[in-house]
């Protein structure tokens, strides 16, 4: 017998605006009734007729309220008449697996159920985002469409009697008022490891990792444990105690699911005992990222993603593709301006956002790009890819038998060093960080702000150029405007100010500070010394502390 596809009456909420990486709110603003129905009904109706007869693909991080979701989705996208939904064991699938799925499927399209990096559990963060059929996140275009119909949606479809099984792997078929639906519940794991296959040489890190490098992967609670179990000890030969955290929790252990020094602190503290050479850890959704050396060296991700570009050909991807461009965010530092340079590689400078890679690589214009806030990765998917940067360095390591800080030194010494630090303050009032951001916008707008100095103890700098950083896009002359308020000095350091899409609350305000320095002898240096006059400058002319109340940051980087 059929199964009855319905038309729900609804009502549209306010709020329901993507960020840069979709719809990310508290797990209580998702659970109101209809308030998931009628976001994923925007999705499915932006696509525009494109999701009838289509294959979907639909998996998400494991955090609470993923599976609920899980369900409901594969309902609605059988009455808005998706063919097919291809969908991870349990609702599981990292990020960059649903990524490489939906260009392996030519899929027309993935529903990706994470918030990164934010916390989970019933009193965390919930999110939803949409990814088009190249594997990247929805550009600007599909993401205000899908806002625009959330502000006027008066009706959501779906099955409500479809009870998917998404615990056994395998093909589960339905009438769904007289049309085949499928749902095909695959491994979550199988095809990304077959990606990561051809991108690498498993043989030369398996070889590697024998000859006696010590290794400790942290998957945080999220997603990447069983790739990480899967990959690493499986495919590589890595003793079991070398993943650590690996079984994925709906509030990830009622940690902060966000590779970086504050939130994985546990890692660095054990990468300081000095046993093991190599650290990493990954987010929630398993795109970002830290790589830590022996002893707790840290690999700034600035500095990370331009070692894998000067490195490139010890990649078996790269050789056979060669590097077609670089890329990374406004707010990364110029470490990888240097390579490009030095290199002769085209260079490009985008807005924060995965998804404005995406054209660039689509154009094959870029091959290797990345990010301040730990994402890494390549053309080989269209999202960032954290398990990829990690293998890209095992096999930096094993091709060049250095260890980390060997090669970020010879890095430096070849290209020169950016000293760059980022300070968060999370969950500011909203009000008065949209305050200063604005005195920010008019002071650097005033044209007699070029050439004003600032001093702080023996040191001086002079604006050189101050901007609200706009971007036009080289491929669809697409425009994005007010990416992040800049100041540039003379000497090429930069104080940058930008309030982040990604959290679910209040505003995060980030302060980066990037210096470069030729000068070797310096080389050593702790970043925040170096940095220290620069911050208070940055700190004084926007009058952050003085108007948000934080007198410290959150996090520091």
């Amino acid at each position: 017998m059929p199964l009855r596809c319905i038309a729900v009456q609804t009502k549209p909420f306010e709020g329901q605006k993507p960020g840069t990486s979709g719809l990310r709110k508290p797990v209580t603003a998702f659970k109101q009734p209809q308030y998931t129905e009628n976001f994923v009904q925007a999705i499915l109706s932006a696509m525009e007729g494109a999701q009838e007869g289509s294959t979907l693909v639909v998996g998400g991080d494991g955090r609470f309220y993923m599976k609920e979701a899980s369900q409901m989705i594969v309902q609605m996208a059988a009455a808005n008449k998706v063919k097919k939904v291809i969908i991870g064991q349990n609702g599981l699938f990292s990020t960059p697996a649903v990524s490489c799925i939906i260009r392996k499927r030519q899929a027309a399209g993935g529903i990706i159920l994470t918030a990164s990096h934010n916390p989970g559990g019933p009193n965390g963060d919930f999110g939803i985002k949409f990814n088009t059929s190249n594997g990247g996140s929805a550009p600007e275009g599909i993401t205000n469409k899908i806002f625009q119909l959330t502000t006027k949606l008066n009706e959501y479809y779906t099955c409500p009697d479809l009870k998917a099984d998404l615990k056994t792997i395998g093909t589960q078929e339905f009438d769904v008022d007289g049309r085949n639906f499928t749902v095909e519940v695959v491994d979550p794991v199988e095809d990304y490891l077959q990606m990561m296959k051809e991108i690498f040489d498993f043989d030369s890190i398996k070889q590697f990792l024998g000859d006696g490098l010590r290794i400790v992967i942290n998957a945080m609670h999220g997603v990447m444990g069983p790739y990480a179990k899967r990959i690493f000890c499986q495919e590589l030969g890595a003793p079991e105690d070398s993943t650590i955290n690996c079984v994925p929790k709906e509030d990830f252990g009622g940690h902060h699911p966000d590779p970086n020094l504050t939130y994985a602190s546990d890692l660095v503290d054990l990468l300081k005992q000095g046993i093991h050479g190599f650290g990493a850890a990954f987010d929630g959704d398993g795109d970002r990222n830290m790589i830590l050396g022996k002893n707790g060296f840290f690999v700034n991700p600035s500095d990370s993603v331009a070692v894998i570009g000067a490195n490139a050909k010890c990649i078996p991807y790269f050789q056979r593709t060669g590097v077609k461009g670089l890329a990374r965010s406004m707010p990364t530092s110029g470490a990888l301006d240097r390579v490009a340079t030095l290199e002769g590689m085209e260079l490009f400078e985008v807005p924060t956002g995965w998804k404005f890679f995406g054209n660039l690589m689509d154009a094959d214009r870029l091959s290797l790009c990345g990010e301040e806030s730990f994402g890494t990765g390549s053309d080989h998917i269209r999202e960032k890819d954290g398990l990829w940067a990690v293998l890209a360095w095992l096999s930096i390591l094993a091709a060049r038998k250095l260890s980390i800080e060997e090669i970020l030194n010879e890095h430096w010494k070849k290209y020169g060093r950016n000293f760059f630090t980022r300070y968060d303050y999370e969950n500011v009032d909203a009000a008065p960080a949209n305050q200063m951001m604005a005195n920010l916008r008019e002071m650097v707008a005033d044209a007699g702000y070029i050439g004003k100095e600032y001093t702080h103890g023996d040191k001086c700098y002079k604006v050189a150029k101050a901007d609200d950083f706009c971007y036009t896009d080289p491929i669809d002359g697409s425009v994005s405007q007010k990416q992040g308020l800049r100041i540039i000095f003379e000497d090429g350091s930069r104080a940058i100010f930008r309030l982040s899409g990604t959290g679910s609350v209040g505003a995060t305000v980030r302060l980066y500070i990037d210096s470069f320095e030729s000068d070797t002898a310096k080389h050593q240096l702790d970043a925040q010394v170096v940095l220290k006059p620069l911050v208070e400058i940055a700190l004084q002319l926007s009058q952050l502390r003085e108007l948000t109340g934080r007198q410290e940051p959150t996090v520091i980087t």
